[in-house]
């Protein structure tokens, strides 16, 4: 047997040991689904997740499973099936939605983020309504900053638009690059990360009030032992050295501040989408 077989064989060893070890270690812990709204691709949306589940399982004694599905329109269909226990989302603010019974426990300690509608740099459309009767792409109905905020300011001001979902925010801004649409409904934070990591340039036609970004929410069905344990892996993230480089590092990934640390959050900082729901347009609640 040749030297490199036998590390080969050695590696692989070690490694069956180590899945062992963890297996056993995770015997009679009860595992929960955790889904996040699809930000990005499936594949970046993984990239992201993985490895901070992987963190929070392990220091909190309680296993996640990242639970996505090919849209975030998808993802969400798990969470109103009541398939998930814990989320990341900003899809459950409305007075519906909210007898569901997740609770808000964090957040990303980021700026507050806006609704847009953006069109590449060199588009000659300088305002909205010159967007009437023009393709408008959005990455899908469920996107409250990136959708229904943008699209409830083109109602307001009588702008008809043909909506054309991506199924997430980076695939809608690969449409609107491609020239498939005209203009783009979005998130500022998701577009600027886009941007910076594609290259991109683009123009702001709107920009809607501040939003604060998606909340880590836990059903009621989890016990609070679970929760608190869950709230508490999260939260201390960004003040352990090994927690601190994981979310860096998967921020950089995506494109947003390296310091995007997860808070504690009791939901009050979500009261602008409660107010949003009070006056929406019916299709849009």
């Amino acid at each position: 047997m040749t030297q490199g077989r036998r590390l080969a064989l050695q590696i692989l060893g070690a490694l069956a040991a180590a899945s062992f070890a963890l297996g056993s270690a995770a015997q009679g812990r009860r595992t929960y689904m955790f889904s996040p709204v699809n930000q990005h691709g499936i594949n970046l949306t993984a990239a992201y997740w993985n490895p901070i589940i992987g963190y929070v399982s392990e220091k909190s004694g309680v296993n996640l499973m990242l639970k996505i599905g090919r849209t975030s329109a998808d993802t969400t269909s798990y969470v109103l099936a009541q398939e998930v226990e814990f989320v990341f989302t900003n899809h459950l603010f409305s007075p519906e939605r909210e007898k569901l019974g997740f609770r808000v426990f964090g957040r990303r300690d980021t700026p507050p983020i806006h609704g847009q509608l953006i069109v590449p740099v060199d588009s000659p459309i300088a305002d909205i309504a010159q967007l009437a009767g023009q393709d408008v792409g959005f990455p899908g109905p469920e996107a409250f900053v990136s959708y229904k905020v943008p699209y409830a300011h083109l109602l307001s001001k009588n702008v008809t638009v043909n909506v054309v979902f991506g199924g997430n925010m980076d695939a809608a801004l690969v449409q609107m690059y491609s020239g498939k649409v005209k203009a783009v409904g979005g998130n500022s934070q998701l577009i600027a990360g886009y941007a910076a990591r594609e290259g991109r340039k683009y123009r702001v036609l709107w920009t809607s009030e501040p939003f604060h970004e998606l909340a880590l929410m836990a059903s009621s069905r989890v016990p609070e032992a679970d929760r608190r344990a869950v709230a508490a892996a999260f939260i201390g993230m960004g003040a352990d050295p090994r927690g601190r480089e994981i979310l860096q590092s998967s921020a950089r990934a995506v494109g947003i501040p390296e310091n995007a640390y997860f808070i504690a959050s009791d939901g009050s900082e979500y009261a602008p989408y409660r107010r949003f729901y009070e006056t929406a347009p019916a299709q849009l609640r």
